[in-house]
């Protein structure tokens, strides 16, 4: 249980571990109501919350891309949370959202010679697609001239993942005790949440909240979110948190650090909650510490990394 804070009876950190279950949503915002919490609109310094696909597949160990130390990672947000509610503005929570048939996922490309699919955690780099050791079935010519883009641009080979937060399948879902812990904030800030879904473009990979790895020009809804990160960032402070630090949490800041990275005044504010965030478990790529190497340049830059233990000030 959180040692200080506003943290609801209904909520125990028991509940992180217990597997899914249906979101108290009602006995939480009745909660909220009771909380004696000023209204976030009084707040005289704005402090955004950004919430990185804190969802079934990735959290839970029975997930379909089960990230290691996630569920550890939500304990100590959520302690964190019900600690500094009082002074979290506006919570954006996004959701990775997939449907059957995309470019990361197996049914998209076949071995020619042998009509068998890429396994998950398959890399698929340049080299692979021009030895035609994969194959597309699909936007043949968009493929091939994507792997390479994806090389060129974001430093990266095409990754086959396993099937994961497929829209209207369980893994979708925020896990419940966040549900709960959002529901009661809206309730005892008299404020709404922002729900931010991502990864519906079937050509590209969707790993940072504000866009696309390689935007389609097929699917405006890929580009850049520049109207969206400059709302976010206009906040005094913002906090952030969530899954995988090793792809869509990183993702998400290198973004930011792309947009304000001439501005170290904006990026200051930016507070990354390195203990509420861990990788992706691959077989051969290490990707934790890519991840770490890819943070210490931004920590140069002026993100700041702090704990669930610092307090919002």
């Amino acid at each position: 249980m959180p040692s200080e804070g506003n943290a609801p009876s209904h909520y125990s950190v028991e509940d992180v571990y217990r597997g899914p279950y249906a979101a108290r949503v009602g006995a939480f915002i009745e909660a909220g109501l009771t909380a004696r919490l000023t209204p976030a609109r009084e707040d005289a310094s704005r402090v955004a919350l950004v919430l990185v696909d804190e969802q079934h597949d990735f959290v839970d160990p029975t997930g379909t891309l089960a990230v290691p130390g996630a569920q550890n990672d939500l304990a100590r947000l959520l302690d964190w949370f019900y600690a500094n509610a009082g002074g979290v503005t506006h919570i954006y929570a996004s959701l990775d959202t997939h449907l059957p048939y995309q470019i990361f996922f197996r049914d998209w490309w076949v071995d020619p010679r042998t009509g068998a699919h890429p396994e998950p955690f398959t890399a698929i780099g340049v080299e692979d697609v021009e030895r035609e050791m994969w194959a597309p079935f699909t936007h043949p010519e968009w493929s091939r001239a994507y792997v390479g883009a994806l090389r060129e641009q974001a430093k990266k080979d095409l990754m086959i993942w396993p099937h994961h937060t497929m829209e209207g399948a369980l893994g979708h879902m925020l896990v419940a005790p966040l549900s709960e812990a959002i529901a009661w904030h809206s309730a005892a800030r008299a404020t709404r949440p922002t729900y931010l879904g991502k990864g519906r473009t079937p050509r590209t990979e969707f790993y940072g909240v504000f866009g696309a790895e390689v935007p389609d020009p097929d699917d405006p809804a890929s580009a850049l979110n520049t109207a969206l990160l400059d709302e976010v960032m206009s906040y005094d402070r913002v906090y952030l948190a969530g899954e995988a630090k090793s792809h869509c949490v990183l993702e998400t800041v290198r973004q930011v650090v792309g947009r304000y990275g001439d501005q170290p005044d904006a990026l200051r504010r930016l507070h990354v909650l390195g203990d509420c965030m861990s990788s992706v478990a691959h077989p051969v790529i290490d990707f934790d510490t890519l991840a770490e190497e890819a943070f210490d340049e931004m920590r140069q830059r002026g993100v700041r990394f702090v704990t669930s233990e610092d307090p919002v000030r």
